[in-house]
């Protein structure tokens, strides 16, 4: 027998045998942080090497803390908030390519992208660069694109996955595949295909241009609640979800394939959901339950068994929500790998997490730190919807450690054209109503001036417009006459204790007002949903036209065998 036909079972071999997570000293922690006791399964966190957003609780409307990263200790009651949401808000995330740009979407049903100021907030802040309107019902998560500059995806609970794309303000395209509420959304390394899980228990890869499913299958067949899926490299999906049983578990799939998964386990029977993060440059897969105190870790691989439990890290404090530091905020020294920033159930406490291989050596350690995702898009917007996908662009960690972004702010479009188009409408407004004005010196003592006119500019005025302005006159006393006449209850009150608060003619200037802007805002809001329609329409026509030519291609295959 050979040594190839061998077989026993050893430890296995792994540079990530050893990970272990620690925890920072309380002074390093946020704490004082009105952390949000929103229901939603989502993290109400995020950060990158600048700043960490935290979702706040709130009486009435949606705000979040924005924190420069290293301002720890304790949080101040009464801190400066990102507060535009009328509804609370359900995620944030910031832009991969902008350390100050960062996406909200709340109960409201919008999307709204905020610009953070260098050195953080100096005040409230509640003027925003986008603001985004399409979902009926609220939006529950929103995603970056991970190479395409300014695309954004949104969730939400009217069943529909809209992408955007922030630098023009618009809809670039509406997925309606779905016939439930989805659960959690992840693109692929190059974007060009998108997972999704849904409540009806089914697994998706979809084509975000086009919203053709590409391939389903039935995820976890157990309890309908939250399921999570995301991406890992070559074309693997990581599920984790309930079973019948109502075990947690963990599912391995082919993106080409999703009638069954490639391996299932078991990890244990607790009823809290589980986050799923990918580590793209080290393999390693972590998962986080809601609710509970640990972190298991599983080092990913390209055959089966497909993944290797490495260890998990332990905590008596039970954990809301988490999440993690981009690869380039990593601090190489410490042979930190992964940074989680975990909040707490029962404290007000936001506490960073470290994931360290213990090594001897202080130097940079090569094989732990390969090239990563550097902060730079690798395509435009138009172009990647129009079919360009381009892998994201690296960056060595040996010198882009701790790379931060520095971007001004770029107003939206859609407003700096409203603001501009305003600003000159009035202008023009003024400039008219000056030149109408007509200019007559009257140099009479200010105790004779009348409002008739005198006799020399009467023989000056045209006999037409004399007529015109006496017919005036007449109109307008007698709708004088016809207000002062008038009996209601609040005028005689008026009348009796003192002078009315405003008059007629006010109160009809700003009733016409209302009535002239409520009609804008409908006009504007039939618009939106008229152009919605269209894109729907749209997009069931090339579903149909896809069904069809798959259909044609199913018979001329029967018919060859």
């Amino acid at each position: 027998m050979t040594n190839s036909q061998l077989w026993f079972r050893g430890v296995r071999s792994s540079k990530f045998r050893h990970v272990y997570g620690q925890p920072v000293k309380r002074e390093k922690c946020y704490d004082n942080v009105n952390i949000t006791k929103n229901a939603h399964d989502s993290q109400f966190c995020a950060v990158n090497p600048k700043f960490i957003a935290i979702v706040t609780e709130v009486a009435g409307g949606g705000a979040f803390i924005v924190l420069p990263l290293e301002t720890t200790g304790r949080v101040d009651v009464n801190a400066y908030k990102v507060a535009g949401h009328t509804g609370p808000v359900l995620d944030v995330k910031w832009n991969p390519f902008n350390d100050n740009v960062i996406a909200s979407c709340s109960d409201d049903c919008t999307i709204k992208v905020w610009y953070i100021p260098e050195g953080g907030l100096k005040s409230n802040l509640t003027d925003w660069l986008a603001d985004l309107h399409g979902h009926k019902r609220r939006v529950g998560y929103v995603e970056w694109h991970p190479t395409a500059e300014n695309v954004l995806a949104s969730v939400g609970f009217d069943y529909l996955i809209m992408l955007w794309d922030i630098g023009k303000g618009e809809m670039l395209h509406i997925i309606d595949c779905h016939h439930d509420v989805i659960q959690s959304l992840s693109f692929n390394f190059d974007g060009s295909r998108l997972a999704t899980t849904c409540k009806d228990k089914k697994l998706r890869v979809i084509n975000p241009r086009t919203g053709f499913v590409i391939s389903e299958g039935l995820c976890h067949n157990g309890s309908s609640r939250c399921s999570k899926v995301v991406y890992l490299k070559n074309g693997l999906l990581a599920t984790v979800g309930f079973s019948r049983l109502s075990d947690r578990q963990l599912a391995i799939w082919n993106e080409n394939d999703l009638k069954s998964p490639l391996t299932t386990e078991v990890i244990d029977s607790s009823s809290g959901v589980i986050f799923p993060y990918f580590d793209a440059d080290t393999n390693i897969l972590y998962l986080a339950g809601k609710g509970d105190g640990n972190i298991r870790y599983y080092e990913v691989v390209d055959e089966a068994p497909w993944v290797h439990f490495l260890n998990q890290f332990l905590s008596g404090m039970p954990q809301r929500s988490l999440c993690h530091m981009p690869k380039r905020g990593c601090d190489v020294s410490k042979c930190e790998i992964f940074r989680f920033y975990k909040l707490h159930t029962s404290k007000p406490i936001c506490e960073p997490i470290s994931m360290i291989v213990p090594r001897k050596s202080d130097q940079f350690q090569d094989d732990l730190y390969p090239d990563t995702a550097a902060p730079l898009p690798s395509v435009s917007a138009s172009d990647w919807y129009n079919g360009v996908n381009r892998p994201p662009q690296t960056m060595p960690m040996r010198t882009g450690a701790n790379l931060k972004t520095h971007k001004p702010k770029v107003s939206s479009v859609n407003r700096t054209l409203a603001q501009s188009t305003v600003a000159s409408d009035n202008k023009y407004n003024v400039k008219l109503a000056f030149l109408n004005t007509t200019a007559v010196p009257d140099y009479r003592p200010l105790d004779q001036r009348e409002n008739i006119v005198p006799d020399v500019v009467q023989n000056t005025i045209p006999a037409h417009i004399l007529t015109q302005e006496l017919t005036e006159n007449e109109e307008n006393e007698k709708h004088n006459k016809t207000n002062h006449n008038q009996t209601t209850k609040f005028q005689q009150i008026q009348r009796k204790f003192g002078k009315p608060i405003f008059s007629e003619e006010k109160l009809n200037k700003t009733i016409d007002l209302l009535d002239i802007e409520k009609i804008q805002r409908d006009n504007e809001r039939l618009r939106d949903e008229n152009s919605l329609l269209k894109k729907q329409v749209v997009n069931r026509e090339k579903r149909i036209n896809d069904l069809e030519s798959q259909v044609k291609k199913l018979k001329a295959a029967i018919k060859s065998m």
